[in-house]
């Protein structure tokens, strides 16, 4: 979950590192550092942010044309200024940066403490970088070959970068189950997490497979192997992403901004896919895979928190399109049951980054079971997006809010879509209801903007409770997981306690929670469960419960009944999520504003799980 970032070549490391480190921060921001080489190793680290970092480091000589940076999210031992990255080895000649969990660090640590090694830190980081250094000394091999021999030792997950004082001109990366990129320029290479600290000096990247060692060397091709001590080609693919694509542009928060994409993004997610003319459906990344869709007995759904949630809002569109039975899985509980998977059972795993460890474990397993597997994610090049058999990418555009909003609608559009297709082929659905959902789903664009008219009121509602202890979300039917999905993003970027419920099981259990200080926020629209999600209301209403109610334009009754309405335009029932989570999300910004609470990088989270 951690962001590493490095430069190797002819210019100011610092300033590439610092400035890629500020692009990854989103991956975690409990602390930060710096390792450059300028006859020595010179390190510098603190806890905190970036930006503490660059204070820390004010006035010092920065100076040197290789280096290694990195922004924690802390797991093995409290964010401080010793537990920050970069590490050195105990003879101070070798410096790394780690993003994963080496599980084995323990047994490690202690064969290194009978062998003298002294450690400063509570990391399993330390623990590697002394291994490394313990092997290049004692077999005396090249510190690649140390490197290779340490990562058949270890267990667990890596991504990792370093550097030697005593070989300015190199820098070594690998990864396992976490991610890396190079980036490949004129004579010097970049290294980060993501492409985004890169696509600024070149858009030539290489995407590191599992187990694979990269020796950068400055001047020289890359050199590529694995730890097996088999060579690879390096596959040298180009960036498809934009520079403006990861700015703020004009916005106070990257959440803002991309709350305000969305419709862009569900439109570039459903182009080419949706042929209104010839009133098909094209999924060309399912092709391959497309029968075993059409006559899956079930689908397994694998995901983590809002990629769950639209896994939620995938199987009502599955059973109620396709009539087909699905099942969503949290992924994290997935991998370590004993599932019952059969070879025609078909496995869709959502993940926006494409590199969530849990899902990409549940993967695994799938596989291993013989079901095949699609996915569902936004990142070209992804670990997902290699290890499914086929899928479909979303086309959300980098999405830097911790936060997730554009994913969410951005991974429906494409479910939609699937069950769509599935429905058409197998003649589950009349011919007129397909074509009709088709033409609305290509409108939905237009309607997530006429969403964006209500902002105003919603900063009115937000003023009014930004200081509430609790909430609830209540929904029926779709709206379900858009109310867990809503109360998801209140919980994590205001701090505010918040739970969705079906509607009707307020009754059994969460209505005790309801008095006069209990905000409940109901979706309402107009559709089959209307009349109950009405009953549910003065349900709340007689225990003197406020109501924020997400209503179709037009309505009168809830209107009368609620305290504070929202209205969202007219669509098919199915379609709703894509409008009723706009004014959640738009809530729960505006509240986190008033708090004075981090939006864009809210306290203990990062963007991409890739630990456990």
């Amino acid at each position: 979950m951690c962001g590493i970032v490095g430069y190797l070549g002819e210019k100011d490391a610092y300033q590439i590192i610092v400035k890629g480190l500020q692009r990854l921060e989103y991956r975690g921001y409990d602390s930060a550092g710096v390792a450059l080489i300028n006859g020595g190793v010179n390190l510098y680290k603190c806890k905190g942010k970036v930006s503490d970092l660059i204070e820390h480091a004010s006035g010092k000589d920065k100076s040197g044309t290789a280096g290694i940076g990195h922004t924690r999210w802390a797991t093995h031992g409290e964010p401080n200024d010793v537990n920050a990255h970069p590490h050195k080895s105990m003879s101070g000649n070798l410096a790394l940066i780690h993003n994963g969990i080496i599980e084995n660090y323990a047994s490690v640590k202690a064969s290194l403490v009978e062998k003298g090694f002294k450690f400063q830190s509570e990391t399993d980081t330390e623990v590697l970088v002394n291994f490394i250094e313990s092997i290049y000394i004692e077999e005396s091999v090249d510190l690649p070959e140390a490197v290779r021999k340490a990562l058949n030792h270890v267990v667990g997950a890596y991504a990792i970068a370093l550097i030697d004082k005593n070989n300015p001109n190199q820098l070594i990366v690998a990864k396992k189950s976490s991610p890396l990129v190079v980036g490949v320029g004129e004579g010097e290479f970049y290294l980060a997490s993501d492409a985004t600290p890169i696509i600024e000096y070149t858009k030539n990247v290489l995407y590191l497979e599992d187990e694979e060692i990269a020796v950068l060397t400055k001047g020289e091709e890359m050199r590529l192997f694995n730890i097996k001590k088999e060579n690879k080609t390096p596959y040298i693919q180009e960036l498809e992403m934009q520079l403006e694509a990861i700015e703020k542009g004009g916005y106070d928060h990257f959440m803002l901004k991309e709350i305000y994409e969305q419709p862009r993004s569900i439109e570039d997610s459903m182009r080419g896919r949706i042929l209104l003319k010839k009133g098909i459906v094209n999924l060309g990344g399912i092709a391959d895979y497309e029968q075993k869709l059409i006559n899956a007995k079930r689908i397994i759904i694998v995901a983590c928190g809002t990629s769950w949630h639209a896994g939620l809002v995938a199987e009502y569109l599955f059973e109620d399109y396709a009539r087909v039975p699905v099942e969503v899985e949290y992924a994290s509980e997935f991998r370590y049951r004993n599932p019952v998977l059969y070879e025609n059972d078909i496995v869709i795993a959502i993940s926006q980054s494409g590199e969530t460890a849990d899902t990409l474990a549940a993967i695994d397993l799938a596989k291993s079971k013989g079901a095949t597997v699609l996915g569902v994610c936004n990142v070209v090049g992804s670990s997902i997006s290699r290890a499914t058999h086929g899928g479909s990418y979303t086309h959300a555009g980098p999405e830097i809010g911790v936060a997730s909003t554009k994913a969410f609608t951005a991974q429906i559009t494409v479910l939609t879509l699937m069950a769509l297709h599935v429905a058409q082929k197998k003649g589950t659905m009349p011919a007129s209801r397909f074509r009709a959902l088709l033409h609305e789903l290509a409108g939905v664009p237009k309607l997530v903007e006429k969403c964006f008219e209500e902002d105003e009121k919603i900063q009115t509602i937000s003023a009014r409770f930004k200081d509430a202890k609790n909430f609830l979300y209540l929904g029926r039917g779709y709206s379900f997981p858009v109310a867990l999905e809503g109360a998801l993003k209140l919980k994590e970027i205001s701090y505010i306690h918040a739970e969705g419920y079906p509607a009707a099981e307020m009754k059994h259990g969460p209505i005790a929670l309801i008095d006069e200080e209990m905000p409940v926020v109901v979706v309402a629209n107009q559709g089959p469960s209307y009349e109950k999600v009405v009953s549910n209301i003065q349900e709340v209403k007689a225990r003197k419960g406020i109501v924020i109610a997400i209503v179709t334009e037009g309505d009168v009754d809830v209107k009368a009944m609620a305290d504070y309405t929202i209205e969202i335009p007219k669509i098919d029932e199915s379609l709703i999520p894509f409008l009723s989570v706009i004014p959640q999300q738009l809530l729960s910004y505006h509240i986190a504003v008033m708090r004075e609470c981090n939006v864009d990088q809210p306290r203990n989270l990062a963007k991409s799980v890739t630990v456990e």
